[in-house]
Parts: C-alpha cells; sequence; structure tokens
C-alpha cells in the first residue's frame, strides 16, 4: 500500500477557557471585601478605568456618561450564568451606568467588532491579559505548575488559630442538623475573646424563631466544647464547667463557686460554714479555684477583626411576601474612558503603545461587564433560595426546607457550579439575622410512599423522639428504628439511621440497655437504702 501526503480541512467546536471567563468565575467566588480590592488593583493598573460619579443622584446617570461605557449589553443567558440575566426592577439598578452611544466609534477604531475582540484574542495577548487580570493574593486556577517567580512562600504559612475557629470545627462535628448549626454559629458569633456569651439570650432565640429549650440544648453542647469553660455567661459559671471536667464539682464546691463574692472578700469564716467543710478543706478547695483558668478564650490568637457586610438584603414585602435586594455600597462602580481613549489612538504612532491601550479598553471593558453579571447573578441565586426556603424567614429554623444546588440551578437555568462559586463567601442580611447563602442548603430523606421527600434534620428529629419514649424492657435496635420510619413513610436505610444516631451521640442499643439497667439498679438501691433507714429504731 502506497504512501501519499494530502491537505484536510477539519471543522470542530471546542470550549476554550478564556482568560477573560477565568476572570469573571473568580470574580464570582470573590467576596464584597476581596472584591473591593481587586477592583482598586485594577483601577491604578488600568488608566482607562476610572470610578463613577457615586454623587450623582438615584437613578440618573453621572454628568459626563457619555464619555464612558461599560461595554455592550449583557446578551442571552448561558449555561454558567455569565451571559445575561433577569432585568432588574425600577430602583434596583442603582449601580449600574450604561452608555453605548461610542460602540460604533470603538468598532471603527479596532477595525472589528467587539465580540471578534474578546473571542479571537490572539495567543500572546491572551496569556499578558490572564496574567494582569489575576489577583496578586490569590493563587492561578489550573493544575499547571507556576513559575519561580510566582512562587510565594507566604502561601504555605499557616494562620494563627482562632476561639471562633477552634469552636466552629468543633460545631460542624457535634451538630448534623442544619438548625442547630445555626443556632451554635449565632453564639459562637457572640462569644468574646475571653470565651464568655452575653448573659441574656432570650434574644436569640427570638431573632432565631427557635424555642428558648433549643437555644439551651445548644448551649449545653457548646459549653462542653474545649476548651473547658467556654461559653459560659458568668464567672461562677465558667468555673463549674471546668469542675465538672474535673468531677470535682460536689455540694460543697458548689456552694464556693455560689458565692465568689465572698471569697473575694477573702471572708473565709462565712465561706467555710456555708461550705460546710474544716480549714484544710476550704484551704484545698480555694487552692483548686485559683488553679483553674477564668478566661478559657485568651490562650488562642486574636484575629484581626472585619465588619462582616451582607450582599443582599431581604425584607418582608407589603403583600406578605419577600423583598430581595443587592446591597448597593458593596457594588464598585468603576466605567471606561472612552474619550480618553480615542484621543490617543489618534496621536500614538509606536505598535507597542497602540497594543497596550487595545489590551487595556479590552480589559475595562471586560471587567465592567463581569462585574454587571456578577451582581445579576448574585441576585437571582439570593431570590430563588429566599423562594425556597420561606418557610424558615416566616416560621424559623425549624421550618427549613431540603436544598441542594442542583434544584437552584435548575430553578434559574444555571449549572450548579456557577451557585456553589455564587454561595461562598456570600451572607444574606435576614429579619432572623445574617447567614452565609450555604447555610440554607440541608440534605433531604426520600419517602417511602413516594410523596414529598423529608428533611435530615426531621428524620433526625424523629429518631431521636423513638429513642427518648422506648422503654427500659424494650430497647429500639436500629433495625427496629428503620421498621418504624419506614412505617411512618420515610425510606432510610440502617447505616443512615446508624450515622445520625452516632452524630447525635446516642449511644447503640446495647449501651442504652446497660445504662437503663444500671439506673433502674442504683433507683432501686436507694430507695430500699432510705426504706431501711426509716425502719431502724430511734
Amino acid at each position: 500500500m502506497a504512501l501519499t501526503q494530502r491537505l484536510e480541512f477539519r471543522q470542530s467546536q471546542s470550549l476554550v477557557m478564556t482568560p477573560q471567563l477565568m476572570q469573571a468565575i473568580k470574580l464570582l467566588q470573590l467576596s464584597n471585601l476581596d472584591l473591593t480590592t481587586f477592583v482598586e488593583e485594577e483601577l491604578e493598573r488600568n488608566p482607562l478605568l476610572e470610578r463613577a460619579n457615586d454623587e450623582a443622584p438615584a437613578g440618573e446617570a453621572p454628568a459626563d456618561a457619555g464619555q464612558y461605557s461599560d461595554g455592550e449589553e449583557s446578551g442571552g443567558q448561558g449555561d454558567d450564568g455569565f451571559g445575561g440575566g433577569d432585568a432588574f426592577e425600577p430602583g434596583q439598578e442603582e449601580w449600574m451606568s450604561k452608555d453605548l452611544g461610542t460602540r460604533a466609534e470603538i468598532e471603527q477604531t479596532l477595525d472589528t467588532g467587539l465580540d471578534n475582540v474578546f473571542s479571537e484574542e490572539p495567543a500572546e495577548a491572551a496569556a499578558r491579559n490572564a496574567q494582569d487580570a489575576a489577583p496578586t493574593t490569590y493563587t492561578e486556577w489550573g493544575g499547571g505548575a507556576s513559575g519561580d517567580e510566582d512562587y510565594n512562600l507566604e502561601a504555605f504559612v499557616a494562620a494563627e488559630l482562632t476561639l471562633s475557629d477552634h469552636l466552629a470545627e468543633q460545631l460542624s462535628v457535634a451538630f448534623t442538623a442544619p438548625a442547630q448549626r445555626m443556632i451554635g454559629q449565632y453564639l459562637i458569633d457572640l462569644v468574646d475573646e475571653a470565651g464568655y456569651l452575653p448573659g441574656d439570650l432570650g434574644q436569640a432565640a427570638e431573632r432565631l424563631g427557635a424555642t428558648q429549650a433549643d437555644v439551651e440544648g445548644v448551649l449545653a453542647v457548646l459549653q462542653k466544647f474545649d476548651p473547658p469553660g467556654v461559653c459560659a455567661r458568668n464567672l461562677s459559671e465558667c468555673l463549674a464547667i471546668q469542675l465538672r471536667e474535673l468531677d470535682r464539682y460536689d455540694p460543697a464546691m458548689q456552694a464556693l463557686v455560689e458565692h465568689l463574692d465572698l471569697l473575694a472578700k477573702r471572708d473565709i469564716v462565712a465561706l467555710r460554714k456555708i461550705c460546710g467543710v474544716d480549714d484544710e478543706d476550704i484551704a484545698d478547695m480555694i487552692g483548686e479555684i485559683r488553679r483553674l483558668n477564668p478566661k478559657p478564650g485568651m490562650k488562642f490568637g486574636s484575629a484581626r477583626l472585619q465588619t462582616m457586610v451582607p450582599d443582599v438584603y431581604v425584607r418582608p414585602g407589603p403583600d406578605g411576601g419577600w423583598h430581595v435586594e443587592l446591597n448597593s455600597d458593596t457594588l464598585p462602580r468603576v466605567l471606561v474612558n472612552q474619550t480618553y481613549y480615542s484621543e490617543l489612538s489618534k496621536k500614538i504612532g509606536k505598535d507597542g503603545d497602540k497594543s497596550y491601550f487595545t489590551d487595556a479598553l479590552q480589559n475595562a471593558t471586560w471587567l465592567v461587564r463581569a462585574l454587571d453579571q456578577r451582581a445579576r447573578t448574585i441576585l437571582k441565586v439570593a431570590t430563588e433560595i429566599v423562594r425556597q426556603q420561606d418557610g424558615f424567614f416566616t416560621h424559623g429554623v425549624a421550618h427549613l426546607r431540603p436544598l441542594n444546588l442542583k434544584a437552584v440551578a435548575d430553578a434559574i437555568q444555571m449549572h450548579e457550579s456557577t451557585v456553589s462559586r455564587v454561595t461562598a463567601n456570600k451572607y444574606m442580611a435576614t429579619n432572623r439575622g445574617t447567614f452565609e447563602l450555604k447555610y440554607f442548603f440541608t440534605a433531604s430523606i426520600a419517602s417511602a410512599d413516594g410523596g414529598e421527600a423529608h428533611s435530615a434534620e426531621a428524620v433526625r428529629h424523629h429518631i431521636k423522639q423513638l429513642i427518648d419514649s422506648e422503654e427500659p424492657a424494650a430497647i429500639l435496635s436500629d433495625d427496629t428504628i428503620v421498621e418504624r420510619l419506614r412505617a411512618s413513610g420515610i425510606d432510610i436505610a440502617r447505616r443512615t439511621v446508624a450515622k445520625y444516631r452516632e452524630a447525635m451521640r446516642i449511644p447503640s442499643s446495647v449501651q442504652r440497655r446497660r445504662d437503663k439497667q444500671s439506673a433502674l439498679g442504683n433507683v432501686l438501691s436507694t430507695a430500699l437504702s432510705d426504706r431501711s433507714r426509716n425502719t431502724e429504731p430511734a
């Protein structure tokens, strides 16, 4: 068979991750503080970018709006959320200032359309733009190794562990129910640097829409966290927690802790009388008190305090619904100075200078478009979350519905990865507090009869109720719990029941049977002892 040479033309389609798309993805997952820092760096780097006139009245364009443009309008909506968005309602587009009157002039100057500028960029300019557009404080995307000049040794330095981070790590292990995690995170946010909570937590229950018993139950678990004594509401409670941890909280020590004012006055005689001990015992007890840590949170590093600024506001509407709007104070206002570019393009003769300003125009135009689309995407995702979790905003944390990224992505016709980026580092201010968007996503359990799915929180609550109501002579095994749940219309596996039971720190059926038999034996022994004592002759 003879070998021949020939030329062939093949047409194919492929998805290319352009530098501009990479920049838009990075902007979407940045928090409002990081976004402000990034935009400030771009304003210093790009001479064609300028801040918008913030002093212009709401709804009116700046006085020199005709000299600026933010590029073309957002087109059709793409799969990953960067192709367009729903139109804003009146009064919600104060942060946007658009003027497309100079589009034809730009295309005439570039001798091509703006779409071609973004999609057909040369490889050399693409690499340069990717390097310039990336924030200096963040690593590059992708799996390729960076050069030696990009190697930053400070990126490997571990941050100092703070008390809030230490408690949050324990919270994620102690609770699996979303409602309990929300309550726990709310209480952790109230802990000061010494490890204390405010004395009155009644406002927490009212604000979260939970019962006082739910808050007290979560608080009881938080007070068992490391370091001992954390999440106490006063000094006496802090010392009592540490003494219980050391198994030294007997009635005499309890009386001493409850009368710390006498210890501060050094009234040893009164303390000895109240505690019912002699001089040697009271001296040992005071020595144990002095060895405790009155400020357990001080051994952790203190983080730089940053105000948590919400990205979205949710307010009750006049019709009984909810009004969702963006926080315009966190949205950077930047414009592209087209007049400056037009004047420079007529005077610059060097090819290198023309290439520099052309790249600057492309980066500036794309940045403004990416900021516009980022705000639209956040608003769409937040609106859908509020619609899905209407029960939480109306009735409280106990009415959280099972929700995942796919449900929100399908409802707003975006990709799950886009929803995941939007919910990271974004906060929503509601009538029940400020929460990160990802807190509203909870797992679901399928229904045995094909009906509506059950939330994982409701299933865990049902398991706990079954175990709490069991009789000492009829301890429920995991298989029996599975049968009763399926009879109630909840389709769940035995290993899932065991996982939920262990997450709630409920022992196995064998251990529960031993504990209840031991407790019953102690009660009978005490009763017999009291009876024999009462029947003894005087």
